[in-house]
């Protein structure tokens, strides 16, 4: 061949196209990796949108399901909080309809170490043929306590059956086994100084510095008794606490509905119910309708005097209202109230009753209780979620879609109903000045090659990692540990968990989680 000015044009301009072509290969191959991870065997994934609790606030405490009439429970830096456990009713033609409250008989448990991220303890089978107290019909509206018995901690959920009764539950922990030391209702129509009281309900119950107990109850408007009903009571409970001693005495509470708190605050008692929906003239003073209030004693059994609204009605906050139920706690220095309204139901059109918890700051100052401005955003995150420790599945602050479920006789709990685009997530994790080498997490039942995205401070974002789940040849019920590399992550994040799958329905369980160092 001839050199020739055309050749080495030519020749460098192929030359020019494969170093062009080497190089976009190049830069093709992380792409490509990138993108296969992405968008994991092709499989598109659009997260579904929350209901009810939206990132980032922090109320209402759960969106999966319901939960109300919040009885609270400090125990070892961290926040228990029993409910209610509001269930969806239904008509012959399946339309949601009116709670009607007489299918309730279970307790659900949630708990958090930082009032953003809950975990989910599951159902205490409280009353019916399949409950621990198999002579009661329902349990609402629970009180806990926890009291030093011959040297150990023993946990007492006094709960009421429909309005009839209240019962109590034993535990050595404070998320069970619970048993029925009575067999029979601890405060009945046959308990001394109940005459008069039209619902024998809505325990509190409190444990004073002396170690003696006093349980507080009671409620209803008898006819043309709006003003003051007198059907609030106070009692003093057995050393055990599941007796009674001596005769229940009235507590004089202004237009009196139902839902009894009691807290001890720097030698003061303070007790807090919800006044009466009474529409009617009222004196000059009074106070807001199905509102919390509170009234004042320097003894546990009173005498008793009025102050003022803690909080009014949910209503006022959240378009829907109801009934008020509550329970004033101290965490970590501060003061909270919990307390419950329709906002997740609201959210789904169905707000016919089914409530669910809520939290918001107290303000407490000379002795006075702030009145509460109850809101969607809810408190301060405690501290910083630690993604290092093994991470119960069902723990998060914000989630779409899932649900969880009992995984075995043993009563652990486990993410479940798990379909293509549903993911949970959660609030502020700090991953530390050195970040994690890998992520591992426990799963069973698995539906399909499935896959877990990892994403960073939004739904919308890039995820980080990927890990495929893949079906066992040989038992798919049995747990296994899935894990993936993690790039390189520091410092704190809102974490989110993106779930997709071939299947596009029930993909897998999901037990525990962590990061690794």
């Amino acid at each position: 061949m001839f050199v020739t000015k055309g050749n080495i044009k030519r020749f460098f301009s192929t030359m020019y196209t494969i170093v062009f072509i080497i190089i976009f290969l190049l830069l093709l191959i992380p792409l490509k990796a990138e993108t296969s991870a992405t968008l994991s065997a092709d499989i598109i994934v659009i997260p579904k949108k929350p209901i009810g609790k939206k990132p980032t606030n922090g109320n209402p405490l759960i969106s999966h399901k319901f939960g109300a009439d919040p009885a609270v429970l400090v125990y070892n830096d961290r926040v228990y909080i029993y409910l209610t456990n509001d269930i969806l009713e239904y008509d012959i033609n399946g339309n949601v309809k009116e709670n009607s409250y007489s299918k309730i008989n279970k307790i659900s448990v949630i708990s958090s170490e930082d009032l953003a991220n809950w975990t989910d303890h599951g159902e205490i089978e409280v009353a019916g043929s399949n409950g621990i107290a198999k002579w009661a019909m329902n349990s609402w509206a629970p009180a806990v306590v926890c009291k030093k018995i011959n040297g150990k901690d023993k946990f007492f959920l006094y709960f009421s059956n429909n309005a009839s009764g209240i019962g109590v539950l034993t535990s050595e922990s404070p998320i069970g086994p619970w048993t029925d030391p009575l067999g029979k209702a601890l405060i009945s129509w046959y308990t001394p100084g109940v005459v008069g009281v039209v619902w024998l309900f809505d325990p509190a119950v409190l444990v004073d510095d002396d170690g003696k107990a006093y349980i507080y109850f009671g409620g209803g408007v008898p006819k043309g008794k709006e003003e003051m009903p007198n059907t609030a009571r106070v009692m003093q409970l057995g050393n055990d606490m599941i007796s009674v001693i001596g005769e229940a005495k009235v507590i004089p509470a202004p237009f009196m509905f139902e839902a009894s708190g009691i807290n001890k605050i720097n030698g003061l008692y303070y007790y807090s119910y919800c006044t009466n929906f009474y529409a009617g003239p009222k004196p000059a003073g009074s106070p807001p309708t199905g509102a919390i209030v509170y009234m004042t004693s320097k003894n546990p059994m009173g005498p008793w005097e009025y102050q003022g609204v803690i909080l009014k009605n949910p209503g006022y906050f959240f378009i829907v209202g109801g009934n008020n139920h509550h329970q004033l706690f101290e965490f970590k220095g501060k003061w909270y109230i919990a307390y419950h309204a329709q906002t997740l139901a609201l959210d789904m059109g169905v707000a016919k009753g089914y409530r669910s918890p809520h939290i918001n700051e107290v303000k407490i100052e000379n002795g006075k209780i702030k009145e509460v401005i109850a809101d969607y955003k809810g408190v301060s995150q405690i501290k910083p979620f630690d993604p290092y420790k093994t991470v119960e599945a069902e723990t998060f602050a914000w989630c779409a879609g899932i649900s969880t479920k009992k995984e075995n006789a043993s009563n652990n709990m486990c993410l479940t109903d798990i379909d293509n685009g549903d993911w949970i997530a959660l609030s502020k994790v700090d991953f530390g000045n050195i970040p994690p080498k890998k992520f591992e997490a426990v799963v069973s039942n698995i539906n399909g090659k499935s896959y877990i995205e990892i994403r960073l401070d939004s739904i919308d974002s890039k995820p980080i990692s990927v890990i495929e789940i893949t079906p066992q040849n040989n038992d798919s019920s049995k747990w296994i540990k899935v894990e993936a590399d993690i790039n390189n992550i520091t410092g704190t994040h809102d974490l989110y968990f993106v779930f997709k799958g071939e299947k596009a329905v029930n993909l897998f369980d999901m037990d525990t989680w962590r990061f690794v160092k």
